[in-house]
């Protein structure tokens, strides 16, 4: 049963990767195309060499809310995002549990992207922005879909934290990497 638990979760370990890899291409891209209605922006209010396009306003504004939300989602899983250390040298089953508190508090706040997200989103699904007529919905959805990845995320580190709280597992928790690839191998 064991051996099937944990293929099971070594091939979760897999999805979530290749999960982690899409939103970093897709964060690549969002900010390779963010640049274009910027620059356009820039060029056009101090130059009279191009018009002053009003969707490049809106473009820029729907890619930001993008790039912010698919960010703090790698931000989740790669334990990159920001960090207070109260106890600096702590190792093992103490700093576990540490991370699972601080995990869990990002949780709650995970919860309430999803939830007040869904709500956002219903709000915004039947509206259109006012110059570029794009549906509302495409951005208000990203609240959503940010709140459900941070769950991915922390439901895969907080077993690994829960693991070694318990003294199932010896992996530092302190490397959000080394559980992550050792796993997948």
């Amino acid at each position: 049963m064991t051996e099937a638990v944990t293929g099971a979760r070594n091939a979760w370990r897999r999805v979530t990767r290749c999960y982690s890899a899409f939103l970093s291409w897709v964060l690549m891209i969002a900010v390779a195309i963010l640049v274009i209605p910027v620059a356009l922006q820039i060029f056009s209010r101090f130059t009279t060499l191009i018009p002053h396009y009003i969707w490049t306003e809106e473009l820029a504004r729907f890619l930001l809310v993008w790039t912010v939300m698919i960010g703090a989602m790698i931000g989740v899983r790669e334990s990159s995002h920001f960090e207070v250390d109260v106890w600096p040298v702590l190792s093992g089953r103490p700093e576990a549990a540490i991370r699972l508190v601080s995990r869990f508090g990002v949780l709650v706040i995970a919860l309430v992207f999803v939830w007040s997200g869904v709500e956002f989103t219903r709000f915004a699904w039947y509206r259109t922005s006012e110059l570029a007529e794009l549906p509302l919905w495409m951005i208000h959805i990203a609240w959503p879909i940010a709140g459900f990845t941070w769950l991915i995320f922390l439901g895969e580190q907080m077993w690994d934290e829960l693991n070694v709280l318990l003294g199932r597992s010896s992996l530092p928790p302190s490397d959000p990497a080394s559980h992550i690839e050792g796993a997948i191998q």
